[in-house]
């Protein structure tokens, strides 16, 4: 069975996060991403209380391609710190499952 997973990154702006999701569907490592934009986001950076717009990517990927995943976005992402957040998903459509994994070349 396929383990898949949920990736969450942010990214300043609607053509760096279409960028990066392309990247990850042409080399296998996501199935599908979704791109949420105009999330106003609130963390502290470098001491800093910051108020920004981003683009929100839902990646849905596997156990198995997250560790190229995860390289390939942080080599390749604007930030010097991305957010990449994992999450597995506890339990999923077996259609889906098995597509995730033929799309993703587990």
């Amino acid at each position: 069975m396929t383990e898949a997973w949920v990736v969450l990154c942010t990214c300043p702006d609607q053509t760096s996060a279409e960028r990066l999701a392309k990247q990850l569907l042409t080399q296998g490592l996501a199935a599908c991403v979704n791109l949420l934009p105009k999330v106003r986001s609130l963390y502290l950076w470098q001491g800093q209380l910051c108020d920004d717009q981003e683009v929100q990517m839902i990646i849905k990927t596997t156990r198995q391609r997250y560790p190229a995943l995860e390289a390939a976005l942080s080599a390749a992402h604007p930030y010097d710190n991305p957010e990449i957040l994992a999450l597995a998903a506890a339990d999923g459509a077996k259609a889906y499952l098995s597509w995730l994994s033929e799309v993703t070349h587990d």
